[in-house]
C-alpha cells in the first residue's frame, strides 16, 4: 500500500457520526466526533490554569453539557448549540446528556485517561522511538 501524500491526508472525510433516538426528547439526534482541534479546546475548557500558569484543578461545569453541545449537529453537520448555548443543554436531563456524552466520547477518541492528562494528573508518556526529526 502505498503512502499517503499530505493532500490525501487533508481531503479524507474521516470524521465520524451516529444519530442516536432520544425519546425523552421525542426524536433523534446526530452525534459528531470532534476534530483534534476541537476536543483539545473541549479538554482547555475543563482544566483551570493559576497564576503561576500550571493546572490548578478540572472544572467540572457542564462538562457533559459542554461536550454535547460540540458535537449535537443537524443535517448539515452544522452544530446545534454555540458555546455560550450550552447552559440551556445542560438544564436538560442528565442521564439523556450521560448517554450522548458517551457517544460523543467514543466518536472522538475521549476517555477518563484524556481528562487526566489534559489537567496534567497523569504520569509521564512513554516516548517511543522516532523516525523524524
Amino acid at each position: 500500500m502505498a503512502l499517503l501524500s499530505k493532500d490525501q491526508i487533508t481531503a479524507a472525510d474521516d470524521r465520524a457520526f451516529e444519530d442516536v433516538d432520544v425519546p425523552e426528547w421525542g426524536g433523534t439526534v446526530r452525534v459528531l466526533g470532534m476534530s483534534g482541534t476541537e476536543r483539545n479546546a473541549y479538554q482547555s475548557s475543563l482544566v483551570v490554569i493559576g497564576t503561576n500558569g500550571k493546572p490548578q484543578r478540572v472544572n467540572l461545569t457542564d462538562q457533559l453539557a459542554k461536550l454535547v453541545g460540540k458535537c449535537l449537529v443537524g443535517e448539515d453537520f452544522e452544530r446545534l448549540f454555540t458555546d455560550k448555548e450550552v447552559a440551556a443543554l445542560g438544564r436538560k436531563n442528565g442521564a439523556v446528556l450521560d448517554r450522548l456524552a458517551d457517544v460523543a466520547k467514543r466518536l472522538s477518541g475521549l476517555d477518563e485517561k484524556a481528562v487526566e492528562d489534559a489537567a496534567g494528573n497523569s504520569g509521564a508518556a512513554r516516548s517511543g522511538a522516532s523516525t523524524t526529526d
